[in-house]
């Protein structure tokens, strides 16, 4: 028996998405029938994501900006009600991550990710949750968190913070949209194959070495976890966190 696409007739906003794990959930939730606005800084980055999924069959419009801008956020919210009649899915995904020794760590690199980290992810709720409310099915919003909110690593003191604090407001949160029929979650990888991560040449071994499933997460592992729990399927599930990490978590040997 042939299924129905999982988000036939949905919207969603995605940021952080010009490559890595943003991007493929952008291309796995277009493959599924959703109308996906997907943003990222790099506007080069941004059009040509957005154009490869348009040349395979998806709906994808591309808005570059500065996902950390509420009066950008804002835009997209209503680039997408206008164009598409409403916001079923919010994804904060944009996220930096900025190493440093905690003695000395830069203010201006501080302020930077609690901007990008904490800040676009508190506007980018607010926006498409006041936008939910108007709708009489609600909606899903997803922050992604990571591993680094629930397990100290070395030099990542201010990312690690921001992470547990996006995990926090996702809770905080069902206390005031759940009567709106809208949910939030978060997912929390581990190690995952990005373009980023790949620039290290001993990130396979290493994390294949330390995860006790033997390899690190690819960006359609983390994918899968995110359209479940933006989906129909994860309805009843909201506050919550997921880790998905191959089990480093569990026995967090340090890759040092």
């Amino acid at each position: 028996m042939e299924t129905k696409p999982l988000f036939i007739n949905k919207t969603a906003i995605v940021t952080g998405a010009g490559q890595g794990i943003g991007l493929k959930i952008c291309e796995m939730l277009a493959a599924e029938g959703a109308r996906v606005i997907l943003n990222d800084v790099d506007e080069s980055l941004c059009e040509t994501a957005a154009a490869s999924i348009e040349n395979n069959g998806g709906t994808c419009m591309a808005m570059p900006g500065d996902s950390s801008d509420p009066a950008f956020i804002q835009s997209m919210v209503d680039a997408c009600t206008t164009h598409w009649g409403g916001v079923d899915i919010a994804i904060a995904n944009a996220g930096i991550t900025l190493f440093g020794d905690f003695s000395d760590y830069p203010v201006a690199d501080f302020d930077r990710v609690m901007e990008v980290n904490l800040r676009g992810t508190f506007y980018l709720a607010q926006a498409a949750s006041n936008q939910m409310k108007k709708q009489d099915h609600g909606g899903s919003l997803l922050f992604t968190s990571s591993v680094t909110g629930h397990q100290a690593h070395k030099n990542l003191a201010a990312y690690g913070m921001s992470k547990a604090a996006i995990e926090m407001l996702a809770k905080n949160l069902v206390s005031e949209l759940s009567s709106y029929r809208i949910n939030i979650n978060t997912i929390a990888p581990g190690a995952t194959l990005t373009e980023r991560t790949l620039l290290d040449p001993a990130y396979i071994e290493t994390w294949s070495r330390i995860t006790p499933m033997g390899r690190p997460a690819t960006v359609e592992d983390i994918g899968h976890a995110a359209l479940f729990l933006v989906s129909d399927h994860a309805r009843h599930i909201t506050g919550q966190s997921l880790i998905i990490d191959g089990g480093w978590t569990a026995v967090s040997p340090t890759p040092y």
